[in-house]
C-alpha cells in the first residue's frame, strides 16, 4: 500500500513538473518579438519595393489596354476619340459607335489613384496615354517617372 501511494505521489509530480515547462518566460517571449521585430525592419522595405514595382506594371497593363481600346474605336468608328469617356458612352457625333470598348462602366484611374492623361493629337504617335507615376506630376525618376503609351 506504501509503495502505491509512493507511486502515485511521483506521478503526480511529475505531472506538475511538465505542467511548468509547457509555458514560456517573459524573457523567451521578448527575445522572439525582438527577432519578428528585426525581421520586419529588414524585410518591409524590400516588401514596399515589391508593391511600387507591381504598381508600375498594373499601370503599363492598364495603358496597354486603353491603346487597344482606341485602337477598336477607331476601326470602326474611323477616327480617334476626343477623350477617354467615348470609349465608353457615345460621343453622339458618329452612328458607327458599337461600344462599349471597356469592361468597365467607367475609365479606370491609374495605380495611384489618379487619371490618365489623354492626348490627341499626340506628341509620340497618333494619340498619347500618360500616367505621371507616384507624384503625379510631369517628369521624375523611379517611382514617380511617368509612364506612356509610347514606351
Amino acid at each position: 500500500m506504501e509503495r502505491a501511494k509512493s507511486i502515485i505521489q511521483r506521478s503526480n509530480s511529475d505531472r506538475d513538473n511538465k505542467r511548468n515547462h509547457y509555458g514560456f518566460t517573459l524573457i523567451e517571449l521578448l527575445i522572439v518579438m525582438i527577432i519578428i521585430g528585426l525581421l520586419a525592419a529588414f524585410i518591409g522595405p524590400k516588401m514596399i519595393r515589391h508593391a511600387d514595382d507591381a504598381r508600375i506594371v498594373a499601370a503599363k497593363t492598364q495603358i496597354a489596354l486603353l491603346s487597344d481600346a482606341l485602337e477598336m474605336y477607331k476601326l470602326e468608328v474611323g477616327k480617334y476619340p476626343q477623350g477617354l469617356d467615348a470609349l465608353i458612352t457615345n460621343p453622339g457625333d458618329s452612328n458607327r459607335w458599337k461600344g462599349p470598348y471597356l469592361k468597365k462602366s467607367k475609365i479606370p484611374k491609374d495605380p495611384w489613384s489618379a487619371e490618365y492623361v489623354y492626348k490627341f493629337p499626340g506628341e509620340h504617335g497618333d494619340f498619347d496615354i500618360i500616367c505621371y507615376g507616384a507624384d503625379g506630376v510631369d517628369g521624375g525618376t523611379g517611382d514617380n517617372k511617368d509612364i506612356g503609351s509610347w514606351e
